[in-house]
């Protein structure tokens, strides 16, 4: 079989994740490691039989790296895949591909004119139960999709934030829960409603007073094809409940899917999560199917590491994508219809009005998109509640 040199750039929570399913998997040769501490980078790199690196540019002079893995915080990752593109490197990133659409545009632009394969990071597609709402929309099983729902009511406790400095702060995130603990819903809610022509959104921070970013989010969504949509994300429910995507047809059936239950997982924190599963099905016919699909989903994941398998698959994925020459699974613009969707929400607030599809870049803008501008303060009429 034919191998590929990879290499990972980033040593965090996340990265052990990456550099298990290199080190594991036949597409990959896992050549090096680099990082921004010297320690835990040579400690990082002995775990994994690696090369161990604290300088990205010397990293990418090695003669066997075709592939890279980037697994560092969410503002780096254009610097990181233009550096990739300039040594003609293929590159994979974790979500989200950046923290606002000029940084999406850089990283596609760079690899495109390069020549490289630019991957996203959203192995959530690869759930089973993801899959068979898909396929059931893609089959027309339930007409045209006229209604969808994502609804993720989730906990960060200040112990999270504190993992790691650029947590919770809008400079190094870039946002909260819609960026960084819902991204993945998010774009699952887009890839299986389809393209999303307007927005109204708003969000706020209800209950981290020690983080700037937003701990909840909510949405009303109109879709090109005629179908309407709601959102609310939240990381202010502790312990957390779940995460849930239900797409309602045309014909009145609907399906839909539990990605998460309780919050969405941290990679290399959380020790075990409930099995991904579909807890609506109502195509006319397979009604029976949802306990026997639940029931294959719960045994499945006894003998598999949903936080992790998933992830492997997906590398593996674009390793075979760069093998054979062909797109992977999440391409670079791909990964970029999330970050509109997030940044349509933060400019709804900023501008109070309905954002419309396709948006337009801003580069420089001292507003970030909408993110600096002070959370609405609303003040009752001045005879009281109604």
């Amino acid at each position: 079989m034919q191998t590929l040199g990879t290499a990972l750039i980033g040593c965090g929570k996340v990265g052990e994740t990456h550099a298990a399913a290199l080190r594991s998997l036949d597409e990959s040769n896992f050549l090096a490691v680099c990082g921004a501490d010297p320690t835990r980078t040579a400690a990082f790199a002995r775990r994994y039989g690696v090369a161990a690196y604290t300088n990205v540019a010397e990293m990418l002079r090695h003669p066997g790296i075709q592939a890279v893995s980037i697994c560092t915080p969410h503002a780096s990752h254009p610097d990181m895949v233009e550096a990739c593109a300039r040594a003609g490197i293929h590159v994979l990133v974790e979500k989200p591909l950046a923290i606002d659409l000029a940084g999406c545009d850089r990283a596609i632009t760079a690899a495109e004119q390069a020549g490289v394969t630019l991957g996203v990071i959203s192995q959530r597609r690869l759930y089973e139960p993801v899959q068979r709402v898909k396929q059931a929309i893609d089959a027309g099983k339930i007409g045209r999709p006229a209604l969808g729902t994502l609804t993720v009511m989730g906990w960060r406790d200040q112990a999270y934030y504190q993992m790691n400095a650029w947590r919770g702060r809008w400079a190094t995130e870039g946002g909260g829960v819609l960026l960084t603990q819902t991204t993945h819903q998010l774009d699952l809610f887009q890839w299986l409603m389809g393209p999303i022509a307007e927005v109204f959104g708003y969000w706020a921070n209800l209950n981290h007073p020690y983080i700037e970013v937003e701990d909840t989010a909510v949405a009303v969504l109109r879709f090109y094809n005629g179908a309407l949509g709601t959102l609310l994300v939240s990381n202010a429910q502790k312990p957390g409940f779940y995460g849930r995507i239900h797409i309602h047809g045309q014909n009145g059936a609907s399906v839909g899917v539990q990605t998460d239950g309780g919050s969405p997982f941290i990679s290399g924190v959380t020790k075990s999560v409930d099995p991904p599963i579909n807890d609506v099905w109502t195509i006319p016919g397979e009604e029976h199917f949802l306990k026997a699909r639940q029931a294959e989903d719960e045994v499945r994941c006894q003998t598999l590491d949903v936080m992790t398998h998933y992830h492997k698959r997906q590398i593996q994925n674009f390793l075979q994508s760069i093998l054979m020459q062909r797109e992977p699974m999440v391409t670079g613009r791909e990964g970029r219809k999330s970050v509109e969707l997030f940044t349509a929400i933060y400019r709804s607030q900023r501008d109070r009005r309905p954002v419309q599809f396709p948006l337009d870049t801003v580069v420089g803008s001292e507003q970030f998109d909408g993110r600096l501008v002070a959370p609405i303060s609303l003040r009752p009429p001045a005879s009281g509640y109604p």
